[in-house]
């Protein structure tokens, strides 16, 4: 999948652990689990809503796309 998660990075920049965001947002913290390992298969825009306002940022903070197809050529 090309959609990397940057979900710990913003973590520890905030100094906030996934039990604190999980309990927060009011999602489980398999799910946040789920998706911070990238291998969620989609992302309600709620949820990425309730994390941005949590952690002060943007959804590109979090997310970022990369085209793996390019990088092989």
């Amino acid at each position: 999948m090309g959609i990397i998660v940057n979900l710990d990075r913003v973590l520890t920049d905030r100094n906030m652990k996934s039990k604190e965001l999980a309990q927060a947002i009011g999602i489980t913290e398999a799910n946040l689990s789920i998706l911070k390992s990238g291998k969620a298969k989609a992302v309600r825009f709620s949820t990425l809503e309730a994390i941005c306002k949590e952690l002060n940022c943007q959804p590109g903070d979090i997310l970022k796309y990369m085209n793996f197809e390019n990088e092989t050529k």
